[in-house]
């Protein structure tokens, strides 16, 4: 009997060509799969700083509307003078302005951030000499603007009021960013205030008509007494409107104080639905400015602008508040209304020097110096905010933007490299390869037609 032995099968491994055509095929998977990762992460990550600046421009230009919207109001009774016929037979309203009655107003303090002082020159105007006499508040006291978009000093005059590091424009942290305005705007804080003739009393002198005291008793929506802490009272209806020191601050008795006044204020009536209102505090001083900050408070950080918000100077303890960063660019233009009703947009050196203005309180003149602070009917902000991240791959076109204040012939995109800009990323410190969008808004300044 026959034996058969199996057919032994040999086993063998691949090739050093498969293996090598192996590899390659993954190689070439691999690089697809991570260029498509990293396309999706560049991709993801220019999305993600978009979507953040167009967050952080609107929120920043909704809180500089609300502010400029409430500009120059002063519980209804600065706006909606007689009406005056110009040269070209246009009718413009006039304005109404609050009676100073307090001696050396500026100094008390009344106003903060007030940089244009009696007998001295701003620009190109020189103001008049302190009053002697009760007078009206004059224009240049409701709001003052600094043309700063410039590698020069701020014009009509600098800024000299910010205070430490903040008066010098530069690109070290805690300076005010170059390239970038100042703005200072006023209105009175409606909602607070006394009501007077209700709970609290108006109590004249014997003459009937001079104001003898004011006795706070405040109603149940209404701040305590200890909420009047300023030395400076103002007292007003529709109609007029008064502004005289006083002494009793914090109690419930606050008698005009004669040593500080040029006159006895007037006893207004309760018919005429008066309040009154710590002028000091009550009046809100804002504003706004750029300064350059770091990702870690250092200069070796990633540095950008914060666009800050200040209200009422460095002496109350509120810090200015931050609102947003990666403004690089911030210019304001004002629209002023001309003596005959037209209207056109200005640098804050141009308004400052401006004497063609409308009508004005029947105290002031019509070419009173700084007149065209009130005369502004509108104001367009404009702001280019940049991403907090620089971005490596951004290709050139990428880094394109468009800054119409800088725009001269045409409004096309520039490079951040490009000479016909004001200013250039590089001169403020900051990296080319950034995404850049420009933010704007024109603002009716509704207190000053009725």
């Amino acid at each position: 009997m026959s034996m058969r032995h199996p057919i032994l099968r040999v086993s063998r491994g691949v090739t050093l060509v498969e293996l090598m055509v192996a590899m390659v095929l993954g190689l070439l998977v691999s690089a697809g799969i991570i260029t498509l990762f990293l396309s999706t992460s560049s991709s993801n990550r220019v999305q993600t700083q978009l979507a953040r600046m167009q967050e952080d421009g609107r929120f920043a230009i909704g809180k500089l509307n609300d502010d400029l919207s409430s500009a120059t109001g002063m519980y209804c009774n600065n706006t909606g003078g007689v009406a005056t016929s110009t040269a070209s037979g246009q009718f413009l309203d006039g304005l109404r302005t609050p009676r100073i009655f307090a001696k050396n107003f500026l100094t008390l303090p009344a106003l903060f951030e007030n940089t244009t002082k009696w007998g001295e020159t701003s620009g190109e105007v020189t103001y008049p000499v302190a009053p002697t006499t009760t007078y009206a508040m004059p224009s240049f006291m409701f709001m003052r603007g600094y043309n700063c978009t410039g590698t020069g000093a701020c014009v009509p005059i600098p800024v000299d009021f910010l205070g430490g590091k903040l008066d010098t424009a530069g690109t070290e942290v805690g300076e005010r960013l170059v390239g970038t305005d100042v703005l200072t705007m006023r209105y009175l804080d409606a909602s607070r205030g006394w009501r007077l003739g209700d709970t609290s009393k108006v109590i004249p002198n014997t003459d009937g008509s001079t104001l003898k005291e004011i006795d706070l008793d405040p109603a149940a929506n209404e701040p305590p007494v200890t909420d009047f802490k300023g030395r400076v009272a103002m007292v007003a209806d529709c109609s007029s409107a008064q502004v005289f020191a006083v002494t009793g601050s914090g109690t419930a008795v606050l008698t005009p104080d004669a040593t500080n006044n040029f006159a006895t204020p007037l006893a207004l009536q309760p018919q005429s639905a008066p309040r009154l209102f710590d002028f000091v505090n009550d009046m809100q001083n804002v504003t706004y400015y750029v300064q350059v900050v770091s990702d870690d408070g250092s200069d070796t950080g990633v540095k950008t602008g914060a666009l800050m918000r200040r209200v009422n100077g460095t002496t109350v303890s509120v810090p200015d508040q931050e609102l947003i960063r990666g403004v690089e660019r911030l210019t304001f233009r004002y629209g002023v209304e001309d003596g005959d009703g037209k209207v056109r947009f200005l640098t804050a050196d141009q308004v400052d020097k401006r004497t063609d203005c409308p009508p004005s309180a029947s105290t002031l003149s019509s070419s009173d110096p700084g007149c065209a602070w009130r005369a502004v009917k509108s104001i367009e902000v404009s702001m280019l905010i940049a991403s907090q991240a620089t971005l490596p791959n951004l290709t050139e076109p990428e880094t394109a933007f468009l800054y119409t204040p800088d725009a001269t012939d045409s409004f096309t995109p520039v490079y951040p490299t490009d000479d016909t800009l004001a200013i250039k990323p590089s001169d403020q410190g900051f990296d080319n390869k950034r995404l850049r969008r420009q933010f704007t808004s024109l603002v009716m300044l509704r207190n000053y037609n009725p």
